[in-house]
């Protein structure tokens, strides 16, 4: 054995940016403003924590639970439970009562750290949490005087008052628990997703890739995406390792807040939903010259695929570079990325086929494998037409959901995604939907995502959702639900005309309508699975508009 085999702990990692740039900002945005501390702070703080944590009695592999906004104190929680040995349960504060009920019963969540403006959301499980011990407060100005019946309380600060800023990090094996996730349950219950210390000191590595995030010390990481959210893509965790400066929203999520923080704070790189974009990008364009956005030089964007015309509006309106990113909470989550330009052999190529490529889910991060399988499990060929269902294995990848045997969601060592896509010559992954997403007309798939894309590169169209809808003679035909600009008119003819340009009839939706806004599920995500209860509650019945 010639090298050293020291385990791939996250404490080897975590305190590494309180070293390196201990004067360096964690910003937390706040009512009135934003609350700042250092790196150094944050590191002594976590620890503090730590110690407070062990003295409540968590001890190695005991779950801890976070209800909380992305800000310093959540990141603290993530540090002192990484660093002790404890399991960060990060929980979804938009899951409904009874998935929130059911996760925390499932996980056992020994202490809750909650925020003190949405502990009213909590108190909803008041005696429903048999496990909980005790709950710890974290407040904000202008909610300093909580109180509520939940077992004993206690406030975040006083929790950590006087204790030790030094604690002793246990060494543990790398294949112990580090992180429970929750998927957002769009079918039965959620499902678990435990990450292991090796898992994500892998992954952490990855995201800082140059051909990845490409993030480093230099950034001014603002991280829109939730810390509950597959551990905020990574993000915290890149953050700790680097000591780059981390601007978090905390509650205040709303477009025109997110682009004041960004000015103010000098951010350089973003991460978000597309739906967060499109909402940005309203506000920039009503008052472009507001806001100054010269430092900012990419934005990743995952949870689902971002239409080209919005990758195009951020490079020729900001010259900024959307990252479109492929993975789910199962994948921790990066498995895929898609850069602008990503190899020299690209270099000379048009800005189109450039475009092009970006707007593919891109390609697979080091360490991984990915396949396209038929339903008898044979594999697909990479020839950019032959579509598939998608599976990926590797070191950060899923192999069982915790406590809950699903042996359907697994095949031979791989994870079934539940996602349909080809990947072609150049090994670029393109989705063309989740399975249960897919409009199958007449024994012919339409792709939901690319109807929905091509919608929104309509001038005066702002969102687009496409959902299959029951047909007497074509089994499913597609319905398009179209949210417009403010003061903009869009006709369904001119919504039929323009899809007309890269579909062929039978692919074009049998009927537009016209809504206020897209329900969206606790991720971000348009959730289809409320937009067809609803159609279906409305008696809705697709027009004989035309021959499909």
């Amino acid at each position: 054995m010639a090298m050293q085999h020291t385990p791939l702990l996250m404490s080897k990692i975590i305190d590494r940016g309180a070293k390196v740039a201990p004067n360096e900002e964690i910003v937390t945005a706040t009512e009135n403003g934003v609350r700042r501390q250092t790196y150094k702070e944050t590191r002594d703080r976590a620890h503090q924590l730590a110690h407070a944590l062990a003295e409540a009695g968590i001890a190695v592999g005991d779950r801890v639970g976070t209800f909380m906004w992305n800000g310093s104190r959540h990141l603290e929680a993530y540090q002192a439970c990484a660093g002790m040995g404890a399991v960060l349960h990060t929980l979804n504060i938009r899951l409904s009562e009874k998935d929130l009920e059911y996760i925390i019963n499932h996980a056992e969540d020994q202490i809750i750290i909650v925020d003190a403006d949405i502990l009213p959301l909590l108190e909803k499980l008041e005696g429903k949490m048999p496990a909980v011990r005790q709950v710890v407060v974290a407040t904000e100005e202008g909610f300093e005087g909580w109180s509520t019946q939940l077992p004993n309380a206690v406030d975040y600060e006083e929790f950590i008052k006087d204790k030790s800023t030094h604690y002793e990090w246990p060494e543990i094996d790398e294949n112990s628990p580090l992180g429970l996730c929750y998927t957002s349950g769009t079918t039965g219950n959620p499902k678990g997703v435990e990450y292991e210390h090796r898992s994500q000191y892998l992954h952490t590595l990855a995201c800082s890739m140059t051909d990845s995030m490409a993030l480093s010390a230099t950034d001014s990481v603002c991280g829109i995406v939730p810390m509950f959210h597959a551990m905020g893509w990574g993000i915290p965790w890149v953050g700790l390792m680097l000591g780059c400066k981390q601007v978090m929203p905390h509650r205040f999520m709303d477009p025109a807040r997110i682009l004041d923080l960004m000015v103010a704070e000098d951010v350089t790189v973003s991460a978000g939903v597309p739906t967060i974009w499109q909402g940005v990008k309203a506000i920039y364009e009503a008052e472009p010259a507001k806001y100054d956005l010269s430092k900012l030089s990419r934005l990743t964007c995952g949870g689902s695929s971002p239409p080209l015309s919005l990758i195009r509006w951020c490079w020729d309106a900001l010259g900024v570079e959307m990252i479109q990113g492929w993975g789910m909470t199962e994948t921790s989550p990066l498995a895929t990325l898609s850069r602008r330009v990503m190899k020299r052999s690209q270099q000379g190529i048009s800005d189109d086929a450039q475009f092009e490529n970006v707007a593919k889910a891109g390609q697979l991060m080091p360490g991984l494998d990915i396949e396209i399988f038929d339903e008898n499990f044979e594999r697909l060929p990479h020839d950019g037409e032959t579509v598939g269902e998608i599976l990926i294995r590797g070191p950060w990848i899923c192999s069982e959901y915790f406590n809950n045997p699903q042996p359907d969601k697994f095949h031979d060592g791989w994870l079934i995604t539940g996602d349909v896509g080809k990947i072609d010559p150049e090994e670029y992954l393109i989705i063309a939907d989740r399975s249960k997403d897919l409009v199958k007309s007449g024994g012919e798939w339409i792709s939901s995502v690319d109807l929905e894309n091509h919608i929104v590169g309509l001038e005066g169209v702002a969102q687009a959702c496409v959902v299959a809808q029951p047909h007497p003679k074509w089994d499913e035909r597609p319905v398009a639900l179209v949210v417009l600009e403010p003061g903009k008119e869009v006709s369904q003819q001119a919504v039929l005309d323009h899809c007309e340009e890269a579909f062929a009839k039978w692919q074009l939706p049998d009927e537009v309508l016209y809504i206020d806004s897209i329900p969206l599920t606790s991720t971000g995500k348009m959730d289809k699975k409320v937009v067809r209860a609803d159609l279906e509650s409305q008696d809705y019945k697709l027009p004989d508009l035309r021959e499909a």
